[in-house]
Parts: structure tokens; sequence; C-alpha cells
């Protein structure tokens, strides 16, 4: 939790907000990786992709 806490402080101080939407996407799809290793929802998942 403190990454995240010094990650958006770095981001207000820098005015770099053009990154919080990468990294957003970059988070979404290694959860989407991480749910779809072996679970019942892996199959529903390749049918969107």
């Amino acid at each position: 939790m403190n990454f995240i806490i010094e990650f958006w402080e770095f981001l207000s101080v820098r005015k770099k907000y053009w990154l919080l939407p990468i990294i957003i996407i970059l988070v979404l799809f290694g959860g989407l990786i991480i749910l779809s290793q072996g679970s019942a929802v892996a199959p529903f998942i390749y049918t969107i992709f």
C-alpha cells in the first residue's frame, strides 16, 4: 500500500498524470492473466479475446 501512496505522490508532484491510464491497463491485464490461470472463469475469458 505504501508503494501506491508514493506512486500517487510522484504523479502529482511531477504532473505525470498520463502514466495513470497505462498503469491501470497493465494492472487489469495482470489480474486477468492471474484469474485465467486454472480457474473456472478461463473459458469465458478466452471467448472475449
